[in-house]
């Protein structure tokens, strides 16, 4: 199947970071639909996590100091199964640095076997490999590719789960429309090396 006409879903977690005595945990998280190539604007979905009052990580980005309060009651990962299944059962997953995702769904459903991973950050080492940085927000500035990210996720910024897992998509896109990718097979992109 070429690439540009599968389905996956676009996943991305923003965590609390290592801190010593507590694990990296998932704090938010963002989805959204990928389909014939494009990103499904009626897609997306995000959700805060429940981490408690631990500690962040100082280093760790995004905005969970002023979201302290909503994470203290949100639901956990688990808790929302019935809600990301139906979103990602049954297509390959995407996401910029796959890891990180991974691990925090294996841990949450580990009963619950995800399929196929797209990595973003190893198709943009193939497509310019010359880059001095392929961290996703540097990739939007230099592709020129913010606008669009900023239109499907209005009032958002780089290192919220919502805005991370469409600026994966809208990348995806650009990659796909390459003269020389328009006949890439999914599978290709799910065994990519860098």
């Amino acid at each position: 199947m070429l690439a540009r006409e599968a389905t996956l879903t676009l996943v991305d977690f923003e965590s609390t970071g290592k801190i010593s005595g507590y694990p990296d945990e998932p704090w938010q998280i963002g989805l959204a639909r990928f389909e014939r190539g494009r990103v499904v604007p009626e897609s997306l979905y995000e959700s805060l996590l429940r981490v408690g009052t631990r500690p962040f990580n100082p280093y760790a980005p995004g905005r969970h100091e002023a979201l302290r309060a909503e994470l203290a009651i949100a639901p956990t990962l688990p808790t929302l199964w019935s809600t990301l299944r139906p979103r990602i059962e049954g297509c390959a997953l995407c996401a910029h640095n796959t890891s990180t995702e991974k691990r925090f769904l294996r841990n949450a459903f580990p009963l619950h076997p995800v399929g196929q991973w797209v990595d973003t950050l190893k198709l943009v080492r193939i497509a310019w490999p010359a880059l001095p940085s392929h961290k996703l927000e540097d990739l939007l500035h230099v592709a020129r590719l913010r606008h669009r990210v900023d239109a499907l996720c209005p009032g958002r910024e780089p290192h919220d789960a919502l805005y991370d897992a469409v600026a994966c998509g809208v990348l995806l896109e650009k990659l796909l429309a390459l003269r020389e990718w328009k006949q890439v097979t999914l599978e290709a992109l799910v065994n990519a090396r860098a």
